[in-house]
């Protein structure tokens, strides 16, 4: 037996990058997985085929509530089941902080319908299966920018501070059910892969020297779900970065 063996996980925002790498690593320690992206549906069908048994994609946009709820309901029609919730799905802009007109409130309310009432929508509908777990999680991929005043730009960091503090309320609110986060630094990512001045500033600051992987993502991430007493935890993984930010 597989230690995540009859475990069933949905990632969202899994067709790349940190989901991408989360998703394959639930799946090769034995649970069922439900890929997920918005628009990228070629590349989450393919991760899907990839895995082969037990993974599926399904295409739904967290931000649209009745999308959100059709991921979960498909879900259950395929599986019968969720244990396992990762919240990955996020959007961002880069926009240099002082300049505030370039945050237009387009881009402001997109960031929060995607990062937040999205997770949030998604979340909510989640938690009545997650409680017909054994050990139902929650585990949420925010950022340090939700702890410290960096970032994307200034929506990207108030909806991840959003994020750290939902994570807490809910594990608070919905035990037995485990509620977790993990906030990164920078990660090497194909959404980040063009942030050069961004990863060398990180690779001269913080104390490791580089910037995260989506498997430093993936190893806190089973850190949590493998800590059965811990809930209501951001567990920060930053190379040390905001030891001297």
């Amino acid at each position: 037996m597989s230690e995540f063996s009859g475990k069933v996980a949905l990632v969202t925002g899994s067709s790349s990058g940190i989901g991408e790498a989360i998703a394959r690593s639930l799946h090769a320690l034995g649970a069922s997985v439900v890929i997920n992206s918005s628009s990228s549906v070629e590349a989450g069908q393919q991760i899907a085929s990839s895995l082969g048994e037990n993974a599926v994609y399904v295409q739904a946009d967290i931000s649209d509530k009745a999308a959100g709820q059709r991921l979960i309901d498909e879900t259950i029609k395929q599986f019968g089941k969720l244990d396992i919730l990762i919240n990955n799905a996020g959007w961002t802009s880069l926009i240099p902080h002082h300049n505030l007109d370039a945050l237009t409130d387009e881009i402001f309310q997109k960031t929060f319908a995607v990062n937040v009432t999205g997770t949030w929508m998604l979340t909510k509908a989640a938690m009545p299966h997650l409680k017909k777990s054994e050990d139902g999680n929650v585990v949420t991929i925010t950022s340090i920018a939700g702890v410290r005043p960096v970032g994307s730009s200034i929506a990207y960091s108030m909806s991840k501070a959003a994020l750290n503090h939902m994570t807490l309320l809910l594990a608070k609110s919905c035990g037995p059910v485990r509620v977790n986060a993990v906030a990164p630094g920078l990660v090497e990512t194909p959404w980040t892969k063009e942030w050069d001045d961004q990863h060398a500033g990180v690779k001269a600051m913080a104390p490791l020297g580089r910037s995260a992987t989506p498997e430093d993502c993936v190893e806190a991430m089973l850190g949590l779900l493998r800590t059965k007493y811990a809930t209501g935890q951001v567990f920060v993984v930053d190379g040390g970065l905001t030891q001297r930010i």
